[in-house]
């Protein structure tokens, strides 16, 4: 399975910029995975495809301040940090820009001094370990210094950084959004509750894993960067009942889908727990957990195609995609959404 076969066309006035006024009024295609017919929606108008007893699985991470650009100790060369992982003792996992002026030992200060880190480890793939130093407490300092840290492909400043959060973001460390979940206004979450479907929260730390583009031209030798995940006992019990009575599971973006998939048994039983997870899902993966996806349209050639890919087959997803771009659906992380609906 080559890499290149995920690759399509996408003009780039279809990257969305800005995300709507009113979150739930973007575009839904309706892809049956089984058939592969589509049909074409509002977002708001999901609870038409929603039944009693399914269970809705929502990531309830927070993304954080992320994005730290500082000046080095000595030089006041610019350097930029994006935070991927809290270790222990005040280290993170880090991307740093330019690698070439963050050697072990540098010093980069931020804001005056108020927060400093120092480079005390180069890992495998080039990310840096940076231990900071600071007076008071971390996550005020974060939020006085750091920038929300938008994907590359968003030239414009958000105006209001809680766009990039969803409605129900609870837990913080996300350095990105999971972006099929910011469609959802709390009036529509409430609708959908009071329809009879079960809303289960998981929690995924986005990391860099989900966008880092893959570099390979064999799919199979991709390999995934690691994601801090979190099921407690009652929402993995909501899954697991929705299962138990053969009603389906339905992912709210493909965090929660690896969320699911990483947490459970042979027999598709969620396990509570937390841990850390590298799954990656491609064509051929058998789903233990979920049934059927809301997700938004992805990057060519990225896991995140491959993983939809997996669940309504790579034909089905990319005569959609072709469908999508003729329909000039908007991509990306503010753009629309699909729901990848099943028979059953």
């Amino acid at each position: 399975m080559k890499t290149k076969d995920f690759d399509f066309y996408l003009p780039e006035e279809l990257i969305a910029q800005d995300p709507l006024e009113d979150r739930s009024s973007s575009r839904l295609l309706v892809l049956n995975k089984e058939t592969g017919d589509i049909e074409h929606q509002i977002f708001h108008n999901i609870t038409q495809y929603l039944r009693k007893g399914d269970c809705l699985v929502i990531n309830n991470t927070k993304v954080i301040p992320a994005r730290l650009i500082g000046e080095k100790e000595g030089t006041g060369a610019k350097i930029e940090l994006l935070l991927l992982k809290r270790k222990e003792n005040d280290i993170w996992e880090t991307l740093v820009k330019p690698g070439k002026k963050a050697r072990v030992g540098t010093r980069v200060v931020f804001g005056d001094g108020l927060l400093i880190g120092e480079i005390v480890d180069v890992l495998d793939e080039g990310n840096r370990l940076v231990q900071f130093h600071y007076q008071g407490i971390f996550e005020e300092i974060l939020d006085q210094l750091g920038q929300m840290p938008l994907p590359p492909y968003i030239t414009h400043q958000l105006e209001d950084k809680n766009r990039y959060q969803t409605v129900y973001a609870k837990y913080e460390g996300s350095a990105a959004a999971p972006t099929a979940g910011l469609h959802f206004t709390k009036e529509l979450l409430k609708q959908i509750e009071d329809m009879g479907v079960v809303i289960a929260n998981v929690t995924l730390h986005v990391g860099l894993g989900t966008f880092r583009p893959v570099k390979v031209d064999d799919v199979q030798s991709h390999h995934m960067h690691s994601e801090f995940y979190l099921v407690e006992e009652e929402e993995a019990k909501k899954i697991n009942d929705a299962k138990k009575h053969g009603n389906r599971v339905i992912c709210v973006g493909t965090t929660s889908c690896r969320t699911v998939e990483s947490a459970s048994d042979e027999n598709g039983m969620v396990k509570a727990g937390s841990g850390d997870t590298e799954i990656f899902i491609y064509p051929g993966y058998k789903f233990k957990v979920l049934d059927a996806l809301i997700t938004n349209f992805h990057l060519p050639e990225s896991t995140l195609l491959m993983l939809v890919s997996a669940l309504a087959g790579k034909e089905h997803i990319m005569h959609a995609y072709d469908i999508a771009v003729k329909e000039k659906y908007r991509f990306f992380s503010f753009g629309d959404a699909m729901f990848i609906n099943t028979n059953d």
